[in-house]
């Protein structure tokens, strides 16, 4: 348990300075006052939120420039849904404002580029579906054609899973499902490429098959099929511990890939199996008291271990749209409600003074190799730095109160 609870509202919040400096910043960029009511939802309060400490849409996950961002992708889908389900056009708008700005008349995208193969870089194209139909700009479909053809040139390895990135050779990574996967299989949906399903399911079999840990049913964060980075063992190739957030992109990626594989695909009933087996592994880790789940999922009772937020968020999203769906049992609904009201106890805070909401303690990223000493190892998660309003907890926040009408 953490050793302070973050109480649900405060006068001055528990970073006020910062907050204040902060707030005064940004308002004279303002571009319309925003006003959080109290009495609605938390999806639409937390989204007025993030807009409010966002005024541009691109400044999301602490940008100081543009960027075309995986996080700003988790985020604007976020508030594209949460439009969807409130009928409040402000969020699809600050939607289509990052992404007018961010591709122009022929559909090139600032700061992407293709070569990199960084499947991180596909996630915010989820996005641009509903924009090109909506608007009938052609540079949105082209824009997606941009991103469809960079997954045909992926880097795979020897069994034809996607490489994470160009520079991360011979490798998967979990969080890599969730970039690349949804979008994948919505393109397939939307431009007719049924083939493409048989692809899609073989990146969570192939996941599944060389991360997961029979003991305990959960997922290493990645696996190197090289046997050749320092992080991975030698005999199996897998990181070395369960990183929260690693499987709760896993988790998403799951639950959000189903909703445009075809009901009579051959592959769909594994694709459901694997969820099932995956989300009975993380309920066994979560923790009793606070309905959370911590930073290393099996590690919860070892010192300097912590209730995460962003894989908490993720998680509750997951189970619950899982049982919406019906792709598990009912009865784990109840995990998803115990999970929420741990996240409103131990994370969100509110202003009083503006009804703004925070969510704290989020982990503000984790990797493994490449720049830094990205080692794997327990010490390596539970030190790496921690942050308040990071988007991989706003938007996994937003959806989860999707789920659950909260």
């Amino acid at each position: 348990m953490l050793k302070k609870k973050f109480i649900r509202t405060s006068k001055w919040g528990i970073f006020p300075i910062l907050v204040l400096l902060l707030g005064l910043a940004l308002s004279a960029n303002k571009k319309e006052e925003i006003e959080i009511p109290t009495n609605s939802k938390w999806s639409e309060r937390m989204g007025l939120s993030i807009m409010l400490r966002n005024p541009e849409p691109w400044q999301l996950d602490f940008m100081k420039t543009p960027k075309w961002e995986y996080t700003q992708g988790l985020v604007l889908k976020s508030l594209e849904k949460l439009s969807d389900k409130s009928k409040d056009e402000r969020f699809q708008n600050y939607v289509e404002e990052y992404a007018d700005f961010m591709i122009n008349e022929q559909g090139e995208i600032k700061t992407y580029e293709i070569r990199d193969f960084n499947i991180d870089r596909i996630n915010p194209g989820k996005i641009l579906f509903k924009l090109s139909k909506q608007t009938k700009k052609e540079k949105y479909e082209l824009a997606l054609k941009t991103l469809r053809n960079q997954l045909k040139w992926q880097p795979r390895t020897s069994e034809g899973a996607f490489w994470h990135k160009l520079r991360y050779p011979w490798q998967i990574w979990l969080d890599g499902l969730y970039m690349g996967s949804p979008f994948y299989a919505q393109y397939a949906k939307v431009y007719n490429e049924p083939e493409a399903f048989d692809d899609i399911a073989k990146q969570f079999i192939l996941s599944e098959k060389h991360t997961k840990d029979e003991k305990t049913g959960l997922l290493y964060h990645g696996w190197d099929e090289s046997h050749l980075q320092d992080w991975s063992n030698k005999t199996t190739g897998t990181s070395l511990n369960f990183w929260g957030r690693a499987m709760g992109w896993y988790t998403m990626a799951l639950v959000d890939v189903l909703d445009y594989f075809p009901e009579d695909h051959p592959k769909r009933a594994e694709i459901i199996n694997i969820l099932n087996r995956t989300l009975s592994a993380v309920i066994q880790y979560q923790d009793k008291e606070s309905g959370l789940w911590y930073q290393v999922l099996d590690k919860g009772n070892e010192e300097g271990n912590y209730l995460e937020s962003s894989a908490s968020c993720m998680f509750i999203y997951a189970i619950a749209k899982a049982v919406n769906k019906g792709y598990i049992d009912s009865k784990f609904k109840a995990n998803a409600i115990a999970g929420f009201e741990g996240v409103l106890e131990e994370f969100i805070e509110v202003n009083e003074s503006n009804g703004e909401v925070h969510i704290h303690n989020v982990c503000s990223v984790a990797g493994l190799g490449g720049d830094g000493n990205r080692s794997g190892t327990y010490e390596y998660y539970i030190n790496e730095p921690k942050r308040s309003n990071d988007t991989k907890a706003t938007g996994p926040f937003i959806q989860a109160c999707l789920e659950l009408d909260r």
